[in-house]
């Protein structure tokens, strides 16, 4: 065949490119006026009908234009946002985001650059974000480090280094079986999830995560910790890796880490802290003596898409002893090898030092939004968001409908609607009705557009969790909840006072 009657090939870049350049640019007009106006909308809108149908169709055949296309974004998809951009968005702990985030993650697009291996500017900035981490939390400039999706990955990293040094017994190549017995760790009842999971995945199993009680504050117990170590040691179980908790997820609680570290060391126990969130105010002086220990951590996690405000997806380990990190995730293939020179020469591949080979570029927004606002903005922002915790605090407590459930130390503030002597759920203050009403109230405050708080029980107690890492919020957002919180609840118990009204009357 000769070669002009072969098949043209294809490609799918545009085949007009300042038409492709003209809708990128109605992109970017249209989501900076999205961002600029997020105040002026709903805190939360339920997805249509209509938009959950548009979602539910068969693989596309054939081509639709791309401005067909991101017409259908904009009709069924970006009216229905989670939403955590919003400045009454107090749900689970995540950061809003920022337009210059959002460009950044356009420009680690378009360069597509996969940081798994090899000698290119990306790796380099990966490693100058790792620096700068190891600087902010106090670890040694020799530390290891990765970034990854988010915390829960962070933690499982860090689980598997800890797992693979114990004993360097050869977990890595022989599997569980290279142990003389079962491994425990311990964290307190109030860790997050993630690490039962991370228990799950390096293979010792949930049941043998110990959750250690609490005090009144939601902090671990070091004391009853010491108990439970030194029982599973007279059964015969090998202890290895104890969680602490610098910001628990319900209340925002510190452990006791200096007494955890002590505690770890004296029982050559890997010592790690989950500081998802609540590693972040180091950046502060008054935190400074409550966090100091974090330099004494094994490994620690936190979330740079949390309480530092940037676009998802981008969490960090550090790891003290880079050797010990290496060692449980290098895997030399010849494929890998590194060269004395080319795209092949380098700086020690990231692929050493985590799970995943394919790695995209999520370093690059944490380095241009550390150099566009400096780290002294960010910790002005977490002093504004603990500020405000302690006005909402203030509010709660001040008011006789309302109760606060627990103490603030951080940027959690837990509540419910408990009207003094106005309701009378039956067999007291805690019982089953007064936790479906505070989730009633909830569920209008989300369902209504005012704000988006979450949810989690104390003590067998329904509350009303905000969780401020916004930094968009101020305090007539915190005005506009507590007023929309008792106006509700006022509403229901009176809804719920006139049915037991009518039915006593009707002898039902």
């Amino acid at each position: 065949m000769e070669k002009n009657a072969q098949k043209r090939e294809e490609t799918l870049d545009p085949a007009d490119w300042d038409s492709m350049r003209r809708l990128g640019h109605r992109m970017v007009d249209d989501m900076m006026d999205y961002l600029q106006g997020v105040r002026e909308r709903p805190a939360w809108v339920q997805p249509s009908e209509q938009a959950l149908g548009a979602l539910r169709q068969p693989l596309p055949r054939t081509p639709h234009t791309a401005e067909e296309v991101y017409d259908d974004f904009l009709t069924h998809v970006l009216p229905f946002n989670k939403n955590n951009i919003h400045p009454r968005f107090w749900s689970w702990v995540e950061g809003g985001g920022t337009p210059f985030g959002m460009l950044a993650d356009m420009l680690a697009s378009g360069m597509n650059a996969n940081l798994a291996i090899g000698n290119h500017a990306p790796v380099y900035v990966e490693r100058q974000v790792l620096d700068w981490s190891k600087e902010l939390f106090g670890f040694p400039e020799t530390a290891g480090g990765i970034l990854t999706s988010g915390g829960s990955m962070a933690n499982i990293t860090a689980l598997v280094v800890a797992r693979n040094q114990f004993y360097n017994a050869g977990i890595k190549e022989r599997g569980l079986h290279a142990l003389p017995g079962q491994l425990v760790m311990y964290g307190s009842a109030e860790t997050h999830n993630c690490m039962l999971k991370g228990a799950e995945v390096i293979g010792i199993g949930s049941d043998h995560f110990r959750k250690v009680p609490v005090d009144g504050q939601y902090r671990v117990r070091p004391d009853l910790l010491q108990l439970m170590i030194d029982e599973d040691r007279k059964a015969g179980l090998y202890p290895f890796c104890i969680v602490g908790n610098a910001g628990t997820v319900n209340t925002g609680a510190i452990d006791d880490l200096d007494a955890l570290a002590a505690i770890a060391s004296r029982e050559k126990c890997w010592f790690h802290i989950d500081g998802a969130f609540g590693a972040i105010p180091r950046l502060l002086p008054r935190f400074r003596e409550s966090l100091k220990a974090l330099e004494k951590a094994d490994s620690l996690s936190f979330d740079f898409h949390k309480w530092l405000y940037m676009n998802y997806e981008v969490g960090c380990v550090l790891i003290r002893d880079a050797v010990a990190h290496r060692a449980a995730f290098s895997s030399p293939v010849n494929y890998l090898a590194a060269h004395q020179r080319g795209l092949s020469a380098g700086p020690d591949p990231f692929s050493n030092y985590g799970m995943e080979l394919s790695r995209g570029f999520k370093a690059l927004k944490v380095w241009m939004l550390l150099k566009e606002q400096g780290i002294e903005k960010y910790a002005r922002l977490v002093q504004q968001n603990l500020d405000q915790a302690a006005y909402l605090g203030e509010l709660i407590a001040n008011h006789p409908d309302l109760e606060l459930l627990a103490g603030i130390s951080l940027n959690i503030v837990c509540f419910r609607f408990h009207p003094g002597g106005g309701f009378n759920p039956g067999d007291g203050p805690d019982d089953k009705a007064l936790n479906e009403l505070n989730k009633e109230i909830l569920m209008q405050l989300q369902e209504t557009g005012i704000a988006t708080p979450s949810y989690t029980l104390l003590n067998g107690r329904y509350a009303i969790r905000v969780a401020i890492t916004n930094h968009r919020t101020r305090q007539e957002d915190l005005d506009l909840l507590v007023a929309a919180s008792v106006r509700i609840g006022n509403e229901l118990t009176k809804t719920a006072d006139h049915d037991q009204h009518n039915r006593q009357h009707s002898g039902v």
